[in-house]
């Protein structure tokens, strides 16, 4: 059986995954309204401000979506790096060879139209946002920014000639009984005792001051990272900006250094459940959902920490952690899961595991070389 492959189609691109997987898997979809405004050209800067391209594409059987791929050109990517590489994202599939070949032949030959010498994916447009396809730990629930596929997509990818590269694992760490003060050292010490260093939280009041200053301390920090491209006021806030209206002030921080950023750590409770209980859609019931999450949940997630490169190997980054993990303790969560971190990065390994976190996922990237158009 044949399906047939539209463009642009943002309602049939939703629902194609949970279609796909149903709603006993541990599937968990973006919200609507984040996922429409992400293909709106009009709206996102990644294109308003000539980042970058993309194309969204769907596969339907007898008129019902039952796949969906993105294809991308992260122009801003290529010219830093000086390469012609696409990406491919949003990758979600039912089990069926045809289904996925049609999927990814699209995404191919949209990007061998543009020049592209090479496709890797997932990425969700860019490094900034959900990367990866799952290859271990698919019992595992994820947490809000994590990534979850059922292993056929891996296998249609391997099948399909591309191979999987840059290997990352999420994690989850138990805060009940935990020992953050391991974390503690000289340095860490140091640093928790120097005035020099103030602590802000992430509050309404000033949400927009302190996020702009997580954003120059990310593109500070992680400037030397394989694939990173700084984001701009407009693409950190398109991304964050809805943070405000979930942030638990207690558990995110902006870090000051005699009186310029120099650290950050964005942590947030975990929304998963709730999306998951009400599929991604804000309908009349998601108010009550909401407040009833808001006072059942005890897990959050990490989404980054960044320190900026001149204060590298000071204690800062453990600092941080050691204080969040406090202060998740006293607001009562239970659970804390981390984005991903890639198997070269081993500093942040070897901090992770001085908190007793455990493996959640395993995940890497899949890359193919592309033919000429």
């Amino acid at each position: 059986m044949t399906s047939e492959i539209r463009e642009g189609d943002r309602r049939a691109a939703f629902d194609a995954a949970l279609n796909a997987y149903g709603p006993d898997s541990l599937y968990v979809p973006p919200l609507w309204s984040d996922f429409d405004r992400m293909f709106d050209p009009a709206k996102n800067p990644f294109v308003t401000e000539g980042h970058g391209r993309y194309a969204l594409f769907s596969a339907h059987r007898d008129g019902r979506p039952v796949g969906r791929i993105a294809a991308s050109i992260h122009d801003a990517s290529n010219r830093k790096h000086g390469t012609r590489h696409g990406a491919f994202g949003f990758f979600d599939c039912i089990d069926d060879d045809e289904v996925a070949d049609a999927l990814l032949r699209a995404a191919e030959q949209w990007l061998s139209a543009r020049g592209m010498s090479r496709v890797t994916g997932n990425f969700n447009l860019t490094a900034m946002q959900q990367i990866g396809v799952m290859t271990d730990g698919f019992d595992h629930a994820p947490f809000t920014d994590m990534m979850w596929s059922p292993p056929h997509i891996a296998q249609h990818l391997e099948r399909a000639g591309y191979a999987a590269t840059f290997p990352m694992t999420t994690f989850e760490i138990a805060l009940d009984g935990g020992k953050p003060e391991q974390l503690l050292g000289d340095k860490q010490r140091a640093v928790l005792a120097d005035p020099d260093f103030v602590w802000q939280p992430i509050k309404r009041s000033a949400f927009k001051v302190r996020l702009e200053d997580a954003r120059l301390i990310l593109n500070d920090g992680f400037a030397d990272n394989p694939m990173f491209v700084p984001p701009t006021a407009a693409e950190y806030l398109f991304q964050a900006g809805d943070m405000m209206w979930i942030i638990d002030n207690r558990i995110s921080t902006v870090v000051y250094h005699r009186g310029r950023p120099a650290g950050a750590i964005i942590a947030i409770p975990d929304l998963n459940p709730l999306i998951k209980a009400i599929d991604g859609r804000v309908g009349l019931s998601a108010p009550f959902k909401f407040v009833q999450h808001r006072v059942m949940n005890r897990r959050a997630v990490l989404i980054y920490q960044s320190v900026c490169r001149d204060l590298h190997n000071r204690g800062l980054n453990g600092a941080m952690l050691y204080r969040t993990a406090l202060a998740l303790q006293e607001a009562g969560y239970r659970t804390l899961g981390g984005t991903w971190i890639a198997d070269i990065n081993g500093p942040s390994l070897r901090q992770v595991e001085k908190v007793g976190a455990r493996p959640l996922h395993r995940l890497h990237l899949f890359t193919k070389r592309l033919a000429a158009a």
